[in-house]
């Protein structure tokens, strides 16, 4: 077995953000051009040749999951269950926030088949959890992040016990049997836990991390090929999905065809295939998938209702993706950025202080006065429990992991 104590590899991997870049794209090109939301004609009649293979942009989701399971494994390797929790607020809720907030301001201004939700809804939205609570969302895009959501508190499971090969190897075997008795049972609750259709992409993805960091193994190489068998299964169901969605058919083969080039890109980027790729305008490319990803879909449907009569139908989608592109841009650099710091250090500090307090807090003992480093607390009961010490934590403090 590969040593667990190896250090993981440096440096980011230039590959994943164009894939992630191009699966935004794929999403993008989907809901503009093949789903015909926001069009008053057919559109098959307004892009005769962009609408057939813009109709599997709605497998740009799957090469996300794909990713996300190589990346997450990844970033959180060495890292404690704070960390980990730290890691993905910061990345999800700012530019979410501003996406719920942005979306629902332009739903209200600019009329189109999609309206705002009540003030209730909205503040419901912010919290993410909206599916669960079941509350409209926002925008429909963001089905996906409560997929996500519970992959992560699935893998919290491994974070919280400490990531090491064995563990992750057996966290992907469990949960591929999980998901095959799952698909058996055909019990919601089961199936909101272990997510047996989507699952797949997640361990494929953990896979090919484990393929990056030590080395391939026929092991591996099962796991991410019973996940690829595994999912083009349910991945056929979704296309016939698709095709009520759209309105128009489909074939099937292109819908394996494509599962498999992700599956490969991804083993290439384990195998480092793509090592000399580093275009340094790559990691650009790559933060502004997921602001672009939260805002593109309702905001633009009904900028569509509104222009579609005076601006030409090719002209309006490329215009109407630039500026997407732009808005994302925007998004990354005045809210993403700023806030994330912000949002870091203070969950940090409060991890520091969950810590901190747990150690200090000591019923019926009271140090002298001499001893209290930053002032006093009041009691926290009636009776003699005191916390004697106040620690902020700064920088110096922090765990190692909290670092940039």
């Amino acid at each position: 077995m590969p040593s667990t104590s190896t250090p993981p590899k440096r440096g980011r991997i230039a590959i994943l953000d164009g894939l992630r870049f191009v699966a935004a794209l794929m999403v993008v090109g989907y809901h503009y051009t093949a789903l015909g939301r926001g069009w008053d004609q057919p559109v098959q009649t307004l892009f005769p040749h962009v609408y057939l293979p813009a109709s599997y942009g709605w497998l740009g989701v799957y090469l996300f999951f794909l990713i996300s399971g190589f990346v997450i494994c990844l970033s959180c390797w060495g890292r404690s269950l704070g960390d980990f929790f730290t890691s993905r607020v910061i990345r999800l809720f700012p530019a979410f926030w501003f996406a719920v907030i942005c979306t629902t301001l332009v739903l209200t201004f600019v009329h189109g088949q999609y309206h705002r939700l009540t003030y209730t809804e909205l503040m419901s939205n912010l919290t993410m959890l909206q599916e669960p609570l079941g509350v409209r969302s926002v925008d429909g895009v963001y089905w996906t992040l409560w997929v996500e959501m519970r992959f992560y508190l699935l893998f919290a499971l491994v974070v919280w016990k400490g990531v090491t090969y064995r563990r992750v190897v057996a966290f992907c075997c469990v949960w591929a049997a999980a998901a095959v008795c799952a698909s058996g049972l055909d019990d919601p609750v089961i199936d909101l836990v272990v997510m047996p259709d989507t699952c797949w992409y997640f361990i494929g993805g953990i896979s090919f991390f484990l393929m990056w960091k030590f080395r391939p193994t026929p092991l591996l190489w099962g796991i991410a090929g019973l996940s690829f068998l595994a999912a083009q299964h349910s991945l056929l169901i979704a296309a016939t999905r698709a095709e009520v969605h759209m309105g128009h058919h489909i074939a099937m083969w292109p819908v394996v065809l494509l599962l498999l080039v992700f599956y490969v890109l991804m083993a290439g980027a384990a195998l480092g295939w793509f090592s000399r790729i580093n275009w340094r305008w790559l990691p650009v490319a790559g933060s502004l998938t997921y602001p672009l990803y939260l805002l593109h879909q309702y905001i633009g449907w009904n900028v569509i209702t509104q222009l579609q009569h005076r601006v030409p139908p090719h002209v309006l989608v490329l215009s109407l993706a630039v500026t997407m592109l732009f808005a994302a841009w925007c998004v990354q650099q005045f809210v993403e950025r700023p806030v994330s710091k912000r949002l870091r250090a203070a969950l940090s500090r409060s991890f520091a202080d969950i810590r901190v307090f747990s150690h200090e807090a000591t019923p019926n003992v009271s140090r002298p006065s001499s001893q209290v480093t930053s002032g006093v607390h009041p009691d926290v009961t009636a009776g003699s429990i005191r916390l004697e010490t106040s620690v902020h934590a700064g920088p110096g403090s922090l765990p190692p992991g909290n670092a940039r």
